[in-house]
């Protein structure tokens, strides 16, 4: 059975090449498995290309296909795009639907489907054929989607700009800091305005956590519990946190959710759009994941992404476009978020930001 994603994609008729690879049922924003080797990335082949839709990114910025699309739980869209030098965006919670494919049925509100491509525009197309409500989904926005291709070339003169380098608790990478501030203030080039935004919330992760992986846990327990050995590090550590967490824990948690999600719609009613580092680090050696950030500690699983599952627990649009490179040639992200149902606001001003700094252009010596 295809996937709602699939069904509309072919039906539009598109060419589909193919299933590309993943970490081990989603669990990782890196991408490898006990199936293979791992996933690389064309801009250097040491590194990771991201994930979870980490085979969508590579295999995209190879130039083995000319769009792609990805699922996105914690970030697994913008995390590969950051990477891999490609714009990606996640949709408000709801704008595809959901059925068919790929989930786990308890945490399907942190996860949307969206668009990983080269240009803004291709991805303003994309979105246009996956979005829109199906009965089959009982949690789709129900209002047809809009076109989402119009007004990309409006630009973003008159816009209001929040500008956070760490949402108040991320350690982030100097480098990627310098690089993302100095994007921002592209947009005030522009016409708009950029300003601090002063985000200062707590950071959700244990929340988050525990939503995440307790979804994961009973989702898969009935393939796993005999066969932990044979489960990566990150799923072992997924599942093992998953089946420890309590009722008290999840009412917790989700509470927390609600809090979020209220705190940042009522922050977009003084700014327009808000602008941050999609990643506090560029692109990593394969299974050397960071366990310190600008001198700070961090979870070597989950300290790199910040900036990304956030976005999922309360529901808005977030995009990630190139903004730049490390000083070993590694591809930055800056991070767009908007509030919920502002796909067309995001598409637009990364539209405008792609005009004045061109870097989908550019594409890695893949040998």
């Amino acid at each position: 059975m295809d996937s709602i994603v699939v069904e509309r994609v072919k039906a539009s008729g598109a060419i589909i090449l193919g299933k590309t690879n993943t970490p081990e049922f989603g669990l990782s924003g890196t991408t490898e498995n006990k199936l293979g080797e791992p996933c690389r990335n064309p801009w250097n082949t040491e590194r990771t290309p991201g994930g979870s839709s980490g085979g969508a990114a590579s295999a995209l910025a190879a130039g083995l296909c000319t769009i792609s699309t990805g699922s996105d739980g914690g970030g697994s869209i913008r995390i590969p795009a950051s990477f891999s030098g490609l714009f990606g965006i996640k949709p408000t919670q709801g704008r595809v639907p959901r059925y068919g494919g790929y989930g786990r049925p308890a945490a399907n509100h942190f996860s949307q489907s969206g668009p990983i491509t080269r240009t803004v525009a291709d991805s303003a197309l994309l979105l246009q054929v996956i979005a829109g409500p199906d009965s089959r989904d009982v949690t789709s926005i129900r209002t047809p989607a809009p076109d989402f291709s119009v007004g990309l070339e409006s630009g973003v003169k008159g816009m209001k700009f929040a500008w956070t380098s760490d949402y108040g608790y991320a350690a982030v990478d100097p480098e990627v800091l310098q690089v993302t501030e100095r994007a921002a203030q592209i947009f005030a080039g522009l016409g708009a305005t950029v300003d601090d935004g002063n985000l200062n919330i707590e950071d959700p992760f244990p929340s988050f956590w525990d939503i995440f992986a307790t979804a994961s846990y009973t989702s898969y327990q009935h393939m796993i519990d005999d066969n932990r050995a044979e489960l990566t590090d990150y799923g072992v550590v997924s599942m093992n946190h998953g089946g420890s967490v309590t009722g008290s824990d999840l009412s917790r948690a989700i509470y927390h959710v609600d809090q979020l999600g209220r705190y940042m719609e009522e922050f977009f009613d003084d700014f327009d759009l808000l602008l941050s580092p999609t990643m506090a680090v560029p692109a990593f050696p394969i299974d050397e994941r960071p366990r310190s950030i600008g001198g700070r500690q961090v979870d070597p699983f989950w300290g790199f992404v910040p900036f990304t599952y956030p976005i999922n627990m309360s529901g808005q649009t977030a995009a990630s476009i190139p903004c730049g490179y490390s000083s070993d040639g590694m591809p930055i992200g800056l991070h767009i978020v908007g509030p919920r149902g502002s796909e067309s606001r995001v598409l637009q001003a990364a539209a405008a930001f792609e005009r004045a700094l061109p870097l989908g252009d550019q594409r890695p010596m893949v040998n």
